[in-house]
C-alpha cells in the first residue's frame, strides 16, 4: 500500500505544510478550496485544486460528499485531513476507507472513543489516567443548576464534540450559568455541528501541557514529549514551546506514561495528542486526546532531530512500523523551540478578529535561510483576510540551543516580520519575549490577564512619522508628474508640502521641504518639520515598499505601504499604522453617536432585545459570529432601543449602524 497521490482536506498553512513534505517524498498533492481561498497561496502550492464550494465552511470544507467527489476527479488514493474542520470527523473517516481509500490519522473506532470529552473521560479513568472532576450537561435546566452546585464554582463548560477554546465558557456563579449554558452550546453547534457540553471543575492558575504521541498499526506507540501550551487567549493558544520550562523528569516520564498507557488502551495509530492540566500543586489531570496533527507540532520536530510528523502520519498509514524508539527519541532530542501564532486581531480591544486586505506581508529573505527559522503562513502580500475562518495568519518558529536562545532568537524573528493593512498580534508577541515573568517560565494559563501585555504599546519614533510623511509626498510627486516633462526638474526648496497624519489620539502636521543640491550631491535631502522637530533625510532610492535613506549619518531600511485612509511603516522593529488626515472633513455616512456598530463583518446570530426596550450600560444587544467565534455587542450607555437596524441571519460590514439607542427618559 503506496500513496501515489495526496489530498488535503484542509486549507491555509496546514495544507501548505503537509504539501511540502509530500514534494520531499515525491508523493502528488492535490488542494481543495471555498470561493473565498481561491486566491489563496495554499491553492497554488497544490499540483492540482479543486473547488468544493462557497465560503461558509458548512457549504464547503464540512461537505464529506464533496470532498470525495475531488478525490475521485483527480484520482487520489489517499485523504489527509489537517486540523480543525473534519479531521476528528470519525465519519469523515470511515467514509474515506468505505471509499478504498487511504485515510492518513487514527482509525473511526479511536476518533470516535476520543472524539466525544464525555467518553474519552471515560477512557482516562480505566487507563488508570487522573481525571478532573465533572458531569454532562442536559437539557434540564435544574439539573444543570443542581450538578453545578454540587460541583462547587467556578466551573468550566465545554464543547464536548471539539476544542480550540470553541463552545467553551468559565461560570462563576449561578446566575451566569444558563446564559453561559446557552452562549456555548451555539458556538459549540455552530464550530463542530455538535451543541452537546460537558461541565469540569474549573483548576484556577493550571499549567496547559500536552503530549505528542505515535502509534503504528502493530501495536507500538510511543511518547515524544511534552509541550507547554500555556499561554491562551479565549482558551486558544497564542505561544507553545518545548521542552516545558520548569518541567522535572519525574513528572515527564509519569505524564508521558499516562499518554502511552491511554493510547494502548483504545488501540491509537498514527499521530495524536493527550493533553493535560498541570494544577499548582503540581498535580496532574487528562483534559482531552486530539486525534489529529495539532498546530504546533512544529514545535516537537524543533526538539527531535530529523523527525517529520507528517512524514511519519504518511508512513503510518501505508502500514509502516514506527521508526522511533523511545531510546531513539531520548538521543535525538536537541534543545529547545517556541512557536508563536500571528493573528489578524486587536488585543487592545478584547482580540478582536480582524478582516480586510494585507498591502504587506514581509521576511528578508536572508532571515529566512536560517536554519534556526521557520515561517508556516495561509497569507501573502495582496492577500484578503475575511470573516470565514480562523484568525491565525501564520506562525513563527524558532530553535536555539537553550529556551533563553530560542526567545531571543523569536524576538529578532518577529522584528524583521513587516505586516500592514490589517492589526496583529505581533506587538503583543514581541511584549511576551521580554516578559521577565515568561523569560523565567513562570506560565499558566491566566498569564495574559495578569501581566497586561495586550495593553502595551511599542512606542514609535518621531522618525517614523517624518518617513511616512516623506513617502507620501514622493508618492504623490510621482502622480503630479507631467508627461513629456523629465520627473528631475522641479523648482526644488521653493514650496513647502504639508501632510496630517493621525495615529491614535495623537495629529501630526508636517511640511516638507527639499533641500537645493550641493555640487556632487547625488542624493535628494528633503527637510521634514513638525511641532515634535525637524528631520532631515537623504533619499537613497524607494525599491518596491522598501525606502533607504540616510538619517543622521546613518543608512536605513523602512518598510512603507500606502492605501487612501493609511500609511504604514516598518522601521527598527517597529510597526505604525498612521491615518491620512484629508485637507477637508468627509462629513457623509451615518453617525453611531446614538447607536451601536459592527466592530467588524460579521454574521448576525442573536437579537436580544427589542424596539421600546430600556437597557442598561454594558447589556447585551446582540450576537455577532466572525471568524468562527461569538462576539457579544453591548449597549454603549443607558437608554432605550429607538431601531433595530438588523435581524438574525444578517451579514453586516464593518462599522455598520446595527442599534439605535436613545437617550432614557428623564
Amino acid at each position: 500500500m503506496k500513496i501515489k497521490k495526496l489530498l488535503v482536506a484542509n486549507r491555509g498553512e496546514i495544507a501548505s505544510r503537509i504539501f511540502r513534505t509530500c514534494r520531499q517524498l515525491g508523493i502528488e498533492t492535490v488542494a481543495v478550496f471555498s470561493d473565498a481561498d481561491a486566491e489563496m497561496p495554499f491553492v497554488r502550492d497544490a499540483d492540482e485544486a479543486i473547488r468544493i464550494g462557497p465560503a461558509a465552511s458548512r457549504e464547503s470544507y464540512l461537505r464529506i460528499d464533496r470532498i470525495l467527489e475531488a478525490a475521485a476527479l483527480t484520482g487520489s488514493n489517499a485523504v489527509h485531513p489537517g486540523f480543525g474542520f473534519l479531521a476528528e470527523n470519525a465519519e469523515f473517516a470511515q467514509a474515506v476507507i468505505d471509499a478504498g481509500l487511504i485515510w492518513v490519522g487514527p482509525k473511526p473506532h479511536a476518533i470516535s472513543a476520543m472524539g466525544l470529552k464525555r467518553e474519552a473521560k471515560e477512557h482516562a479513568s480505566a487507563a488508570q489516567v487522573p481525571v478532573i472532576p465533572g458531569f454532562s450537561v442536559t437539557d434540564d435546566v435544574g439539573h444543570l443548576r443542581e450538578h453545578a452546585n454540587q460541583l462547587g464554582y467556578p466551573i468550566l463548560l465545554k464543547a464536548s464534540a471539539g476544542g480550540g477554546g470553541k463552545g467553551m465558557r468559565i461560570v462563576r456563579n449561578e446566575g451566569e450559568l444558563v446564559s453561559a449554558a446557552e452562549s456555548a452550546r451555539s458556538e459549540a453547534k455552530n464550530a463542530f455541528g455538535d451543541d452537546a457540553l460537558i461541565a469540569e471543575k474549573y483548576i484556577e492558575r493550571p499549567r496547559h501541557i500536552e503530549i505528542q504521541v505515535l502509534g503504528d498499526e502493530h501495536g507500538n506507540v510511543v511518547h515524544l514529549f511534552e509541550r507547554e501550551c500555556s499561554i491562551q487567549r479565549r482558551h486558544q493558544k497564542v505561544v507553545e514551546e518545548a521542552p516545558a520550562p520548569q518541567m522535572t523528569d519525574t513528572l515527564r516520564a509519569q505524564m508521558g506514561d499516562a499518554a502511552v498507557s491511554l493510547c494502548q488502551r483504545i488501540g491509537y495509530s498514527n499521530a495524536g495528542t493527550v493533553e493535560f492540566v498541570v494544577a499548582p500543586d503540581g498535580q496532574f489531570y487528562f483534559l482531552e486526546v486530539n486525534t489529529r496533527l495539532q498546530v504546533e507540532h512544529p514545535v516537537t520536530e524543533g526538539i527531535i532531530e530529523g523527525l517529520d510528523l507528517v512524514e511519519e502520519q504518511l508512513r503510518i498509514a501505508c502500514g509502516e512500523k514506527l521508526g522511533w524508539t523511545r531510546e531513539r527519541l531520548d538521543q535525538a532530542r536537541r534543545g529547545a523551540s517556541i512557536e508563536v501564532r500571528l493573528c489578524a486581531e486587536d488585543p487592545s480591544a478584547n482580540y478582536l478578529p480582524q478582516t480586510g486586505m494585507l498591502r504587506d506581508f514581509h521576511f528578508p529573505s536572508q532571515w529566512l535561510s536560517q536554519p534556526w527559522l521557520r515561517i508556516e503562513s495561509a497569507v501573502q502580500s495582496g492577500t484578503e483576510v475575511g470573516i470565514h475562518y480562523d484568525s491565525m495568519i501564520a506562525k513563527v518558529i524558532v530553535q536555539g540551543p537553550t529556551r533563553a536562545d530560542a526567545i531571543g532568537r523569536l524576538r529578532t524573528a518577529l522584528r524583521q516580520l513587516s505586516v500592514h493593512g490589517l492589526k496583529t498580534n505581533r506587538e503583543l508577541l514581541l511584549a511576551i519575549c521580554d516578559d521577565e515573568v515568561f523569560q523565567a517560565g513562570a506560565l499558566h494559563t491566566h498569564f495574559l490577564e495578569e501581566r497586561g501585555l495586550a495593553s502595551r504599546v511599542l512606542e514609535v519614533s518621531a522618525l517614523s512619522a517624518a518617513v511616512a510623511s516623506l513617502f507620501l509626498h514622493l508618492q504623490g510627486e510621482r502622480e503630479r508628474v507631467l508627461p513629456g516633462i523629465p520627473s528631475a526638474f522641479r523648482n526644488a526648496g521653493a514650496r513647502r508640502y504639508p501632510t496630517r497624519l493621525q495615529r491614535g489620539e495623537s495629529a501630526i502636521a508636517s511640511s516638507i521641504r527639499e533641500l537645493a543640491r550641493a555640487p556632487g550631491q547625488p542624493r535628494r535631502q528633503f527637510v521634514v518639520e513638525s511641532e515634535t522637530g525637524s528631520q532631515a533625510i537623504a533619499l537613497i532610492g524607494i525599491h518596491g515598499a522598501e525606502m533607504v535613506f540616510e538619517h543622521a549619518h546613518r543608512v536605513q531600511t523602512a518598510r512603507v505601504t500606502a492605501s487612501a485612509q493609511e500609511v504604514s511603516v516598518t522601521l527598527n522593529g517597529v510597526i505604525a499604522d498612521w491615518q491620512r488626515i484629508p485637507r477637508f472633513k468627509d462629513t457623509s455616512g451615518e453617525s453611531a453617536a446614538d447607536g451601536c456598530v459592527a466592530p467588524m463583518p460579521g454574521k448576525v446570530l442573536r437579537v436580544l432585545v427589542q424596539v421600546g426596550e430600556p437597557v442598561e450600560a454594558n447589556a447585551p444587544l446582540l450576537v455577532l459570529e466572525a471568524m468562527k467565534m461569538e462576539h457579544t455587542i453591548r449597549a454603549p450607555h443607558a437608554g432605550v432601543i429607538g431601531e433595530l437596524r438588523v435581524i438574525p441571519g444578517d451579514q453586516v460590514v464593518g462599522q455598520q449602524l446595527l442599534v439605535i439607542l436613545s437617550e432614557p427618559a428623564a
